[in-house]
This record gives structure tokens, C-alpha cells and sequence, in this order.
């Protein structure tokens, strides 16, 4: 039996099974019989949760972007927020209508995860959406297989970067790419933020690239590089001299984004450049650590923990050069909003950094996981001022492509596009006016 024929199989039990333990969910036929030539499209936007992050800020930019006139979106999401922060609050505030499901928790929890999965169903088919929309993992699976049995039409999920990577177990790693590849046959199509997410699904052989499509997370472009607070006032409320040079990141503080590379490379500077100062704007459950190795490696005087803060725009704009020590990555917002202020930037090599920093021409691209490399390529640009300048322009050159007015308009062509191959030619005037 070949691989293939082992994974037809493995799909046909898995989808049996789905179907006799929901049967109280038998899935509807698709509902395209619903869509109106006069009424908005209903779209729901699921995820897992809303923390301060780059897959939650994009399910919100598109919610409070795109064209209500044509588009009617939902947002759902978990409770839960930790301490990265909340953006359940800036999602209410822009206006955009927000579910909370207080089952859809992140952990994996079998119980929780059925009444999920059960009370999505309901709600998806009570609700008559028309697309539905997943990002993260967790909110990807129960999201699609809900949708399936709600009888959505379409179904759309973005990865904004494999919940799978190499520092997992084996085991575990295994598990979440089966997942991936029992829930797309029944997924309308794959959004990626990066080209380098797909490499890494088809090499996993989760479908084919026929199955992807690259819409880059957008960012709102006219709030980075026109800070409201003059870098020079920032600075003082900081306590950081005006001509210091400043290394800073903008980051979660956890395993993923390696924020301990960025404070050991922060020690390693401050040896060759004593004038240097270090900035660190985030949260997250690595505090601790990080505050610990501050204090070992003598920074406190000189390496700023902001904690979560709203105002990035202004601290950014505090800084000469801007630092991402992540050990994988989808696309990070974070990278365009320091190209939109105009800062060279030096980033690990890992997934869709490197669609962002093309090294040598807008920043430096360096191994994961070696902090003393990290601190040399530093050192070398902080030498050379002329170099950081060129660099931050040509940042500021390329970075339109990242904004968040040209993704939602990419992504409403795409609803379009695949309404209008769903119900062929039965609708010809439906989505004439653009989303």
C-alpha cells in the first residue's frame, strides 16, 4: 500500500468518524442557495485568542478594513489573553462584532475542545455564514471541522506560520502535521503570509502548492515612522541618553522569539560598544528568566524592559536598529513596522523573515539560536552609521507591499474568487463592486 492509498484511508476513518460521533451535527448541505444579491457576504473570522500578536492583529485589520457593504465580518475567539496582553478591547473598540467562546481554550483539553467544537457547529449554522475564515492552530482545526458540519460553502485557513518546527518532539511534531493534512481536503484554501510556508507544508506534504496562496500580514503603515511623541522626549522619559546608540526588539517573550539570544548578545555588545543601550518591549512567560540573566550579565543600568506597551510606534522610533532573535516565524509584523520607521534591521534566517529582510540591501540575516554571531553582525552596523542609514531607507522603500489596506483588498479579491468558482455562473452580478 502506498503512502498515499495509507493516507486516503486515514482520512475516509477519520472523517467516519467525525460524522457518527457528531451525528447530532449531520453536516448541512452547502448553503449557497442563502447568498443574496442584496445583502452582505456573512464571513467569520475564528481564533484561538486574542493576545497582543500578529495573527490576532490581522483577523482584527481585516474585520475593521474591509468593505461592510459587501463583507459582513465576525470575529470569534477564546477567553483567554495572558501576558502578552489583550486586544479584546481594540476589537470592540474599532466597532467589530466579537464572539467569545469560553470552551476554545489553547491548551489541548478534550472535554473543552468537544463542547467547542459542538457549540462553533451551532453557532456557524444558526449564523448562516457564508465563509469561514480560521487562523491559529487550535481555532484551524476545531474551526474547519465546525464549519464542515455547520455545511459552510467555503472555508479558508491562514497559517500564519506551522504550529510544527524542529524543536519539537518528534512525536508531537508528527501530530500536528496529520492534523494539518486530515482537515485539508475539506479546507477551500491555504493562505500563507510567507513563500517559505509553503516550502515547508509541501515538504511535510501537506497538499500541494496548487492547495496555497501568499497573502502577506499588513500592517497599518501610516502609524510607524510619524511617531506622536518626538524621539528626543521618549528618550528622556526612558532615561536614555539622546546620542546613545539604541539596539531595540519589539517581542514576545517566549521560547519562540528567543528573547534570552537577545540579552546574552546585549551583553556581548555592551563590551565593544560601553555606549550602546538595549531596549525591550513586550511581555510574555520568559520574564523572569530574562530579568534574571539581566541582572547576571551586569545590563540593568542599560537594557530597558518596557513591559506590554501601546505606543510601539513612538518606541520604535526611539531606536537605531531593530533586532529579531526568533527561532521560527511566519511572517512578523514586527518587521515591516521597523521598515516603515526606517530602521535597518537584523533578524534570524528562519521561515518568512527572510521575505522581509533581503540581507545586505534592508538589514542582516543571521542564524537561529547563535547569539554571539548575533552580537557581531550588531557590532558591525552600529560601526558603520552611513551603512544603518542606507539600510533603513531601502526598508522604508519596500515596505508598502506590507500594508494592511493592500492585504485586505487581496483577500477579498480572493473570497470572490472563490465564491464565484463555488456557484460558477448561477450568481454573475453578485460581488461586482469591490471588496
Amino acid at each position: 500500500m502506498t503512502n498515499s492509498q495509507l493516507l486516503t484511508g486515514q482520512w475516509q476513518k477519520f472523517k467516519a468518524f467525525v460524522v457518527a460521533l457528531f451525528s447530532v451535527l449531520q453536516p448541512r448541505s452547502n448553503r449557497l442557495d442563502e447568498v443574496s444579491d442584496h445583502q452582505p457576504v456573512k464571513v467569520l473570522h475564528i481564533i484561538t485568542r486574542l493576545i497582543i500578536g500578529g495573527a490576532q492583529e490581522t483577523a482584527m485589520l481585516i474585520a475593521d478594513y474591509i468593505d461592510d457593504k459587501v463583507w459582513a465580518v465576525d470575529v470569534l475567539s477564546g477567553p483567554q489573553t495572558g501576558s502578552e496582553g489583550s486586544l479584546i478591547e481594540e476589537v470592540r473598540r474599532r466597532g467589530v462584532p466579537l464572539i467569545i467562546e469560553p470552551n476554545l481554550v489553547r491548551e489541548v483539553h478534550p472535554l473543552k475542545d468537544f463542547i467547542a467544537l459542538v457549540r462553533l457547529t451551532q453557532h456557524i449554522r444558526q449564523n448562516h455564514y457564508t465563509i469561514v475564515h480560521t487562523h491559529s492552530s487550535k481555532a484551524g482545526i476545531l474551526g474547519r471541522w465546525a464549519a464542515w458540519l455547520a455545511g459552510t460553502p467555503l472555508i479558508v485557513h491562514t497559517v500564519h506560520g506551522w504550529a510544527h518546527h524542529e524543536q519539537q518532539h518528534p512525536l508531537v511534531r508528527g501530530i500536528y502535521i496529520l492534523l494539518e493534512k486530515l482537515t485539508l481536503p475539506i479546507t477551500s484554501q491555504l493562505i500563507v503570509v510567507s513563500p517559505r510556508n509553503i516550502e515547508k507544508g509541501v515538504k511535510d506534504r501537506i497538499g500541494q502548492p496548487e492547495n496555497y496562496v501568499v497573502i502577506r500580514s499588513g500592517i497599518e503603515l501610516d502609524r510607524f515612522g510619524r511617531p506622536q511623541v518626538p524621539p528626543t522626549q521618549m528618550r528622556m522619559a526612558l532615561s536614555i541618553p539622546i546620542d546613545a546608540p539604541v539596539v531595540g526588539t519589539v517581542t514576545r517573550l517566549s521560547d519562540q522569539k528567543a528573547p534570552l539570544d537577545f540579552v546574552q548578545a546585549a551583553g556581548i555588545i555592551a563590551q565593544e560598544v560601553p555606549e550602546a543601550w538595549f531596549v525591550m518591549v513586550g511581555d510574555g512567560p520568559l520574564r523572569s528568566e530574562v530579568e534574571t540573566l539581566v541582572e547576571k550579565l551586569d545590563l540593568a543600568d542599560r537594557l530597558i524592559l518596557t513591559g506590554l506597551r501601546r505606543d510601539v510606534p513612538e518606541l520604535m522610533a526611539t531606536f537605531d536598529l531593530f533586532v529579531l532573535s526568533s527561532l521560527w516565524e511566519g511572517l512578523p509584523r514586527v518587521l515591516p513596522q521597523a521598515m516603515a520607521t526606517g530602521l535597518p534591521i537584523v533578524a534570524t534566517a528562519v521561515d518568512g523573515n527572510a521575505e522581509a529582510v533581503m540581507d545586505g540591501v534592508n538589514g542582516r540575516l543571521v542564524p537561529p539560536g547563535k547569539p554571539q554571531q548575533l552580537a557581531q553582525t550588531i557590532i558591525e552596523l552600529l560601526r558603520n552609521p552611513s551603512l544603518m542609514t542606507s539600510m533603513g531607507q531601502a526598508g522604508r522603500e519596500m515596505v508598502d507591499e506590507f500594508g494592511a489596506q493592500r492585504m485586505v483588498e487581496q483577500l477579498a479579491e480572493l473570497y470572490k474568487q472563490l465564491l464565484h468558482k463555488k456557484v460558477s455562473d448561477k450568481y454573475p452580478h453578485q460581488f461586482s463592486s469591490n471588496g
